[in-house]
């Protein structure tokens, strides 16, 4: 899987969220969108947006916003393409990996983004969360640090490595969780894991989570709707998700 060429992106600027950590610390935003849109019907990467633009174009903005290098990862070379436009727009470094046809899964996706990144804080994100707003994307970030900061200061952390946090951490809407938005270190211990579970025919995310373990992070509902479905959208347009 090897990146596509895209045009050279200005110059990276720091986080603007105080408690979180710094790009030195390796944190990438990972964008996915590569799901086959069966149950919306039609592709919601391209659906518009009430901000400007689609789908896409915002979940892209709203990540760059944050200040860290952004990958978009997809199998459909009309987002890829559409990206790639983007890029020169955006205040951070753009890589647009192509994933294989046909789509198999987030847990695959977030293999390949560990096996590409190893040791960097994948900020794991997906399209179909058109009212993810910067907002919620910081409060995941200071939640985070703040949670595995207090935990390592129960610890003996004389010889740990405090860059990054050790745990994943997970958006939760209060009803449930959210995984495809959560922090993912893509350290040894998370790579070696999820490269087991593959390899003996995992595929859900859920489960591997549960088995690898990870720390919910309770955050607005209306910012996480995951719109899927012809209902949600109507949902999303209406407002009642924000």
């Amino acid at each position: 899987m090897e990146p596509r060429q895209q045009p050279p992106a200005k110059r990276q600027q720091p986080l603007p969220n105080p408690g979180a950590w710094s790009t030195d610390a390796g944190l990438r935003c990972c964008l996915l969108s590569g799901g086959a849109s069966r149950r919306m019907g039609r592709d919601k990467a391209l659906l518009p947006h009430p901000a400007g633009g689609c789908w896409l174009d915002h979940s892209l903005r709203q990540l760059a916003a944050l200040g860290a290098p952004l990958t978009l990862l997809s199998g459909h070379d009309s987002h890829l393409s559409r990206a790639s436009q983007l890029a020169a727009s955006l205040t951070v470094p753009l890589e647009l990996l192509h994933e294989p046809s046909p789509p198999q899964g987030p847990l695959i996706a977030l293999g390949r983004l560990m096996h590409h990144y190893p040791n960097q804080l994948l900020l794991l994100c997906p399209v179909d969360m058109p009212a993810l707003d910067l907002a919620t994307l910081r409060q995941l970030l200071r939640a985070a640090s703040s949670t595995d900061l207090s935990q390592s200061s129960q610890s003996d952390s004389s010889h740990r490595d405090l860059s990054q946090p050790s745990l994943i951490h997970v958006a939760h809407d209060g009803s449930q969780a959210q995984p495809l938005l959560g922090l993912y270190p893509a350290d040894g211990r998370h790579r070696r894991s999820l490269e087991a579970s593959l390899a003996a025919g995992e595929r859900s995310l859920q489960r591997w989570l549960a088995v690898v373990g990870s720390q919910a992070v309770p955050l607005p509902a209306g910012p996480l709707l995951n719109a899927n479905r012809p209902g949600d959208l109507d949902q999303f347009n209406r407002g009642d998700g924000s």
